[in-house]
């Protein structure tokens, strides 16, 4: 059993961190645009409401229990990623107001949940590619290190972001709002070319 749990916790971490295929690197990188360093605890809990969306319906797509068509679930993801970005832009401007920072942060938490749903469904397709055949007894293990590797991998992920924002921010002195609207607004041009390369026919 050993062998198996890392071997798929080797397997979620590098699917998560594989810049090849970097549109859930672009949705996490899309998601910390509006953090600094100091709110790394904030961001941590968005990493984990994905985490909760994406196990579910990961778990749910590899049992049988989900359909999964993944030409529309290819196309949502950088839908995703749009949505994201486009929302940081309103957000931020909110998050300086004590009255509305409950309820952007509850808004975060909501799509984060929402589309961590979508990503597990992506994550399922290469996932069920890479079930090892005569070890079906040992699924639940399987899918639980591979959650936890994809989980391992975004918090690294996240780490090298909020770095590299600590970096720009304080020593090159870039502005919050000018680093938010860099951030979000790359990952939108980027996010929209791939959705409009991934409309279903």
């Amino acid at each position: 059993m050993a062998s198996t749990f890392q071997a798929y916790l080797q397997l979620g971490f590098s699917h998560i961190a594989d810049v090849q295929a970097y549109d859930h690197i672009l949705f996490i990188l899309a998601l910390c645009a509006i953090y600094r360093l100091g709110q790394w605890k904030r961001v941590v809990l968005l990493a984990t409401a994905f985490t909760v969306g994406h196990s579910l319906t990961l778990a749910l797509a590899v049992l049988g229990y989900l359909p999964v068509n993944t030409a529309w679930i290819e196309f949502l993801i950088p839908v995703t990623i749009v949505a994201t970005a486009l929302y940081n832009v309103s957000a931020h401007q909110k998050e300086q107001q004590l009255s509305t920072f409950g309820r952007t942060m509850r808004l975060n938490y909501l799509f984060a949940l929402l589309f961590g749903l979508i990503h597990g469904m992506g994550f399922s397709n290469f996932l069920r590619s890479s079930l090892m055949p005569g070890q079906e007894d040992q699924l639940v293990t399987q899918l639980l290190a591979f959650n936890i590797g994809v989980e391992l991998g975004q918090l690294a992920i996240i780490a090298v972001i909020l770095l590299i924002s600590a970096l720009a921010l304080n020593l090159a002195r870039v502005k919050q709002r000018s680093w938010n609207l860099f951030i979000s607004g790359g990952a939108f041009g980027i996010a929209l070319i791939m959705a409009l390369e991934r409309v279903p026919a």
